[in-house]
């Protein structure tokens, strides 16, 4: 049976080209059928990237047969995952992500979670030698998955070795790692063609502090300006997304990636609240600028106070 390889809905890049990446390892190199999945659409710079490489698009599929074989990468949280994710087989998981619970196996699998910024680097470590017989375009998405999820290397999550290996990879490929990392900025950054509901739920995740239920949602860009000129329709739209996702309140941070700072949209006492006892912000309107801050895995996330 083919193992269906997937990542968390709301697909990034690592998330879009982590399972391209597995599903090709699987087939090509140890002779097992896999092939990869979304959980939903990808985001803007990840459909980028499987144009510039020439990638097909992985099947959209919103949930799994049961007893079927899956493997999990970039995350291990099942709220990021289908609702039936427990009715399947799952085989495997690949992950940077702490570890949450809720996830049951049908027996012992191999898990593999390691702290570095990016799923695609854990897996050209696995690989070992093998790596060096992926094709250019499974290379080319190894290396968009690395610098999207450093940032091109400016994210506190970044990693001597994540840099290492995806110096390797450009090397390889003869690929400039600034002028791509600006390719790839650039597409993230055109959200021109969505609705506020898909920027508050493009690259989201949910995350419960006490009784109070969020849905933290980051847009990384190179041009702030075209977000935060939206920000009075997305604070109105994040009353229905919330209540539509069972949620208490929507919380969005735009990261500016070349200022390396974040911007908080500040709809209501609530996440005033939320800036000032997580970031120690001094709240005056309806937005809040966080120096420094732009990973939510590292520096969100692990603050979040109410």
């Amino acid at each position: 049976m083919t193992t269906q390889v997937f990542g968390h809905k709301s697909p990034d890049t690592d998330s879009t080209g982590s399972p391209i990446i597995w599903a090709w390892y699987l087939n090509e190199v140890k002779g097992e059928a896999a092939a990869p999945k979304l959980l939903g659409e990808p985001n803007t710079e990840a459909a980028f990237m499987l144009e510039r490489w020439n990638l097909d698009k992985p099947e959209i599929i919103s949930d799994v047969a049961e007893g079927a074989p899956v493997i999990i990468v970039d995350t291990n949280n099942p709220a990021e995952l289908p609702d039936n994710i427990n009715a399947a087989d799952i085989v495997g998981i690949i992950d940077h992500h702490k570890l949450v619970s809720g996830l049951e196996t049908k027996g012992p699998i191999d898990i593999t979670v390691r702290p570095l910024a990016c799923t695609a680097t854990i897996m050209v470590d696995l690989m070992g030698k093998d790596a060096a017989k992926m094709p250019d375009a499974i290379k080319g998405a190894a290396l968009s998955c690395i610098l999207s999820d450093t940032l091109e290397f400016r994210s506190p999550t970044t990693t001597d070795h994540d840099r290492a290996v995806a110096e390797t990879l450009a090397e390889q490929l003869g690929v400039n790692i600034p002028e791509y990392a600006a390719e790839m900025f650039a597409a993230k950054s055109d959200v021109s063609a969505f609705s506020d509901a898909e920027l508050l739920r493009m690259d989201s995740k949910e995350y419960g502090v006490g009784d109070t239920k969020f849905r933290v949602s980051v847009l990384e860009t190179t041009a702030p300006a075209q977000v935060l000129s939206r920000k009075d329709s997305l604070m109105a739209a994040m009353t229905d997304v919330a209540k539509e996702d069972g949620v208490d309140q929507v919380l969005l941070f735009v990261v500016d990636i070349l200022n390396e700072e974040a911007t908080l949209l500040v709809p209501n006492d609530l996440v005033k609240a939320v800036a000032e006892k997580s970031f120690g912000a001094s709240v005056n309107g309806d937005t809040v600028v966080l120096p420094g801050v732009m990973s939510r895995k590292k520096q969100i996330i692990p603050n979040l106070k109410v």
